[in-house]
């Protein structure tokens, strides 16, 4: 669906300013924060706890985990798992390991739930508009034909427990759609393992997972993204996650730029004026559900809201017109409209 870091759609709390500079609360647990390049992006993580070096040693586990998941997941890498396999599955079927063969599974859940809006098989489509992005001439009809006919999740075979077979000679995965937010899964699984329960995750400022709350408080309070600056959406987090989707900015690409995020269902750049975020259980669910709720739309997809438990959602666009979708969670409002 998209080829290039969605933008920050959400604000990571300031920490110093609400608990003092120190990093040490009335409770006397340590603040440690630090933050990484990986993904093609920056993660960044901050965790409380009374040993300061047992949350330091527990949050670089966690970025090794991440790193371990982008070598799965890449599709940048040559030898990740994911892009071995997107060499090799066409017309029989491949083993890949376990974890790869999960993700791939819940990924194609969203196509199910979204009637193929949400489409990991859309790489070829990806491919071509990021060259144009990177300066090329825009794509040819024929061109955009001849990659759409490549793009399909029912030509993509899953035999459990680990077998993957492409029916399509060009068929390609990409998992940047749901990737940052499985990464964010295994992180928390790793700070928890360690005995951390009160830390916050952030893939970018597009994917948050809050576990536990800041000392003294109930959750952790994030600001959500509003291209308005009117509205002010924001959500007390704890032990969840928020992501959220929006197209680029012609203004960011040049005005005729194409948009980073790709509608398999046309093979063109999508075409909205919302940002939208969903909050969720998992950083996996959330990122997932966000990108397919901009693909749908707030009609169809505050009625996909209604029919999954524990989410909730909100639509902003920047005249500030506003839909919101409540499964779980309120999102609340600090502006003034």
């Amino acid at each position: 669906m998209h080829f290039a870091s969605r933008r920050a759609g959400a604000v990571l709390v300031l920490l110093m300013s609400c608990f003092g500079a120190s990093g040490q609360s009335r409770r006397n647990d340590h603040l440690v924060y630090k933050k990484k390049y990986i993904m093609g992006t920056v993660f960044e993580i901050a965790a409380y706890g009374p040993s300061a070096q047992q949350i330091s040693t527990a949050i670089e586990n966690a970025f090794r985990e991440i790193v371990r998941i982008d070598d799965l997941l890449s599709n940048y890498k040559p030898e990740s798992a994911l892009s071995v396999l997107n060499r090799s599955a066409h017309f029989h079927a491949e083993r890949v390991p376990p974890e790869l063969y999960s993700v791939i599974e819940q990924a194609v859940h969203f196509s199910r739930i979204s009637d193929g809006r949400f489409d990991i098989t859309v790489a070829p489509l990806v491919n071509l508009w990021k060259a144009a992005l990177a300066g090329d001439s825009t794509p040819s009809p024929a061109q955009q034909h001849e990659a759409l006919a490549c793009v399909g999740y029912d030509k993509l075979e899953l035999t459990p427990p680990d077998q993957v077979t492409f029916h399509s000679p060009c068929l390609q995965l990409d998992l940047g759609a749901i990737g940052k937010g499985y990464a964010t899964d295994r992180a928390a699984d790793v700070l928890r393992s360690s005995g951390v329960h009160d830390a916050f995750i952030s893939a970018g400022g597009s994917t948050i997972l809050a576990l536990g709350s800041p000392p003294g408080q109930t959750a952790w309070l994030v600001h959500l993204r509003d291209p308005s600056h009117r509205a002010d959406p924001y959500i007390m987090l704890t032990n969840g996650s928020v992501s959220t989707s929006e197209q680029t900015a012609a203004t960011l690409l040049g005005r005729d730029s194409p948009g980073h995020i790709i509608d398999p269902s046309s093979g063109r750049p999508l075409e909205s004026q919302f940002a939208v975020s969903v909050v969720a259980t998992t950083g996996t669910m959330s990122d997932g559900l966000s990108t397919t709720l901009l693909l749908l739309g707030p009609e169809q997809g505050k009625t996909l809201i209604k029919q999954t438990p524990d989410t909730s959602s909100v639509w902003v666009s920047a005249t500030a017109q506003i839909q919101t979708a409540t499964n779980g969670r309120q999102i609340l409002f600090g502006g003034k409209l």
